[in-house]
């Protein structure tokens, strides 16, 4: 499997924040590093799952507009 590239950037952390990080860090034997690069993949993975995807939202609004009535006659 190819390594993937990586991309310094800079950035400012809250100093409890990092330390906690920096602790985690020791306890697992990682690097700082890693425990970044599993924080933002999760963070972007988080945000992806949290917004339908817009082909999924059309067929619901459309299924709405066709059968609204009936849904709420089925919710009474």
């Amino acid at each position: 499997m190819p390594q993937k590239t990586k991309q310094k950037f800079a950035t400012q952390v809250d100093t409890e924040l990092l330390d906690a990080v920096k602790g985690i860090a020791k306890e697992e034997g990682r690097q700082v590093q890693s425990l970044v690069d599993e924080a933002l993949a999760d963070l972007v993975e988080k945000r992806r799952l949290a917004r339908p995807r817009a082909h999924v939202m059309a067929t619901y609004r459309s299924s709405v507009d066709r059968f609204g009535r009936l849904y709420k006659k089925l919710a009474e």
